[in-house]
C-alpha cells in the first residue's frame, strides 16, 4: 500500500515538472503571428511610413497590443519615445548637365541618377561645379588608406566607389577582405564627403557590391527623406547626395578619355590617386522642410531578481509608405516581409514571455524602432538618448525580416566574429539540431544595415539573423534562389505584401524561437556577453565595463 501510495505521488511530481517543462517549451504561436503581420502589412496601414496616417495607425496598434499582452510601458508611464525629425521633400529638376571635353551629356533623373538632400534650405543650386573622382571615398587610418589625400574637393562634386577596396579579395587584413566595413556603406561616403568639403558625393551604383539593383533606390526619387532633427548641434553634410548608375558613369568617363573599369580596377590597390573629372554638373532642386516628431514604441517585463539588468529585443515597425506605383498600379509599399515580420515577431516574442510560468529574472525591453528605412534613425536616436543605461544593457536582439520561406536547417549571424551572442545562439541551436553558419553575403555589409549597429556603435553586443538558405527537403541552390528572387522582385517595392501563396511562416517560427530561447536564458543568467578580439566594437564596451 505504501508502495504504491509512493508511486502515485512520485507520477504527481513527474507529470507536473513534464507540464512545468512544456509550458516553458516552444511558446510562438504561429496563428497570432500571422495575425499581427496581416494587420501590420495591411493596406490600411499604408505602408507604415513615418510622419504619415500610417505611423498613428501603427502605434496605436501596437501600444494596444503591448497592453492586451500585459506588457508594462517602456518609458516611464508611456509606451512613446518621441524622435524629433525633420522632412526634406525634394523637387529636383529631370534633367543633370555634364558639361565634358567632348560636350553636354544630359542625365536623366530616376533613369540615370537619383538624388536627395539633408540641407534645411528652400533650393540648392550648382552652377558649373567641377566634379572629382575620389576612389572609394575612404580615410581609414588603421589601413593606411586616405583617397582624400592631397584631393581638393572642397565646393566640389565627389563621385566615389560603392563597397570598400577589399571587396572581392580574400586577404582578411587587407580592410577586412569580401566582408564589407563600415568603410563600405553609403552612409560613411557622404559623411566623409561632407568632412572633406564637397558640395556633393554621388555614389556610382553597381548591384553586386552594392547588395540591391538600382530600382531600390528609384523608389526615394523626388520623394521625402526623413533625417534627425540636428537644430541646435554641429553638424555637416553635403547639398546633394545620390547615387549614378554605372553605365552613365562609363559614359561620363569615356567623354574624358579615360577606361572607367580600368580605373575601378586601380582604386582597388594602395597608393591609387583621385582626380578632377574636367566635368561640371549644372543642377537645381527646391527642398520642402517640415520638422515634426516621429515615435519608437517601447514596453518591458520587469525582471525579478536584477530589474536594473536590460536584454533589449528590436524591430523596426516603419517602411515606405505610399510611393511611385509599380507596373500593376499598386502604390502601397506594404513592407510584408520589411518589416511587418519582424515587428509581429516582436510582439509573438514579447507574448512568449508573457506565458512562461515566471517572469525572467533580468527586464526584456521590446523595443519597435522607427525611421530604419530612412537611415537606422529611430535606434540612432535611442542609442543617443538611452532609455535603459547602456552600462546596464546586457545585449540587444534584433529582427529585420523574418524568414517567410519554409523550414530551413541553418541560419546564418550577420556579424560572425563579432561577439560571443553567436555563441549563445549555437548553443540554443544545438537544442533544436540546427547549425549556425556565418553569413554567406559578408560583401553586401547586413551588418551596418538594421538597427542593431547603433547598439553596436555604442558597445552594446548585439544579435542579428540572416535566413539559412539549407531548405529542409530541397536543399541550398533552392534555398538560395528563393532569396535571390526576393531581392530582384520584392526588396522595397510594393509586391512586398502578404501573400500566402509564396509565404510560409514555418521557418519563421523555428527562427522566433531561437531568438526567444537565446533571450530567456540570457534573462535568466547572471552572463554578460562580451565582443570578441578583433571586433571594432570591444573597445567602446570595455571603455565603460570592466
Amino acid at each position: 500500500m505504501h508502495t504504491l501510495k509512493y508511486c502515485l505521488v512520485m507520477a504527481c511530481v513527474i507529470l507536473f515538472s513534464c507540464s512545468q517543462e512544456k509550458n516553458e517549451g516552444p511558446s510562438i504561436v504561429r496563428e497570432k503571428y500571422e495575425e499581427y503581420i496581416r494587420v501590420l502589412a495591411s493596406d490600411e496601414f499604408e505602408g507604415r511610413k513615418p510622419f504619415t496616417e500610417g505611423e498613428r495607425k501603427t502605434l496605436d496598434y501596437l501600444e494596444k497590443q503591448f497592453k492586451s499582452l500585459g506588457i508594462e510601458p517602456g518609458n516611464g508611464d508611456s509606451y512613446l519615445q518621441e524622435v524629433p525629425m525633420v522632412e526634406i521633400t525634394p523637387d529636383a529638376d529631370t534633367v543633370m548637365h555634364l558639361k565634358t571635353p567632348r560636350g553636354i551629356i544630359d542625365l536623366r533623373g530616376f533613369h540615370d541618377f537619383t538624388i536627395n538632400s539633408q540641407r534645411t534650405v528652400p533650393n540648392i543650386t550648382w552652377k558649373n561645379v567641377p566634379v572629382v573622382f575620389a576612389g572609394f571615398g575612404v580615410v581609414a587610418p588603421e589601413y593606411g588608406w586616405n583617397d582624400y589625400e592631397n584631393l581638393d574637393v572642397k565646393d566640389k562634386i565627389v563621385v566615389v566607389l560603392v563597397n570598400d577596396p577589399g571587396f572581392g579579395g580574400d586577404d582578411s587584413t587587407f580592410f577586412k577582405g569580401n566582408t564589407m566595413t563600415y568603410y563600405g556603406r553609403w552612409t560613411y561616403k557622404f559623411e566623409e564627403a561632407a568632412r572633406q568639403g564637397a558640395k556633393g558625393c554621388f555614389v556610382v551604383h553597381n548591384t553586386v557590391p552594392a547588395g540591391y539593383p538600382f530600382q531600390v533606390l528609384q523608389t526615394g526619387w523626388n520623394s521625402a527623406h526623413l533625417y534627425l532633427d540636428s537644430r541646435g548641434k554641429e553638424t555637416s553634410t553635403c547639398e546633394g547626395i545620390g547615387w549614378m548608375t554605372k553605365p552613365v558613369i562609363e559614359k561620363i568617363f569615356a567623354a574624358t578619355g579615360r577606361d572607367f573599369n580600368q580605373i575601378q580596377s586601380e582604386a582597388r590597390r594602395p597608393g591609387f590617386k583621385g582626380f578632377p573629372l574636367d566635368v561640371d554638373i549644372t543642377y537645381s532642386m527646391d527642398l520642402k522642410v517640415r520638422y515634426d516628431k516621429s515615435n519608437n514604441v517601447i514596453g518591458k517585463i520587469t525582471g525579478t531578481e536584477r530589474p536594473d539588468e536590460y536584454i533589449i529585443y528590436t524591430a523596426h515597425w516603419d517602411h515606405l509608405g505610399i510611393g511611385r506605383p509599380d507596373a500593376t498600379g499598386d502604390s502601397i509599399y506594404n513592407g510584408a516581409f520589411d518589416n511587418a515580420s519582424g515587428t509581429a515577431g516582436l510582439l509573438e516574442i514579447a507574448a512568449a514571455f508573457k506565458r512562461l510560468n515566471a517572469a525572467p529574472k533580468r527586464t526584456v525591453v521590446f523595443l519597435a524602432v522607427t525611421a530604419e528605412e530612412q537611415g537606422l534613425w529611430g535606434s540612432a536616436y535611442y542609442a543617443e538618448n538611452p532609455i535603459y543605461p547602456k552600462e546596464k544593457t546586457v545585449a540587444s536582439i534584433n529582427m529585420d525580416g523574418i524568414n517567410p520561406y519554409g523550414r530551413m536547417k541553418d541560419v546564418m549571424v550577420v556579424g560572425s566574429g563579432q561577439s560571443e551572442m553567436e555563441d549563445y545562439l549555437r548553443e540554443e541551436a544545438k537544442k533544436l539540431q540546427r547549425d549556425v553558419l556565418p553569413d554567406d553575403e559578408p560583401e553586401k555589409g547586413f551588418y551596418f544595415r538594421s538597427d542593431h549597429f547603433n547598439f553596436a556603435k555604442i558597445g552594446i553586443p548585439a544579435l542579428y539573423l540572416k535566413i539559412g538558405s539549407d531548405f529542409i527537403g530541397k536543399g541550398r541552390e533552392y534555398g538560395q534562389e528563393l532569396k535571390a528572387t526576393y531581392t530582384q522582385r520584392y526588396y522595397h517595392q510594393p509586391a512586398d505584401e502578404l501573400d500566402t501563396t509564396r509565404m510560409n511562416f514555418e521557418g519563421a517560427i523555428d527562427d522566433l524561437e531561437l531568438l526567444f530561447r537565446v533571450g530567456k536564458n540570457l534573462a535568466n543568467s547572471d552572463r554578460w556577453p562580451k565582443w570578441k578580439e578583433g571586433s571594432e566594437f570591444k573597445a567602446v564596451r570595455e571603455s565603460y565595463l570592466p
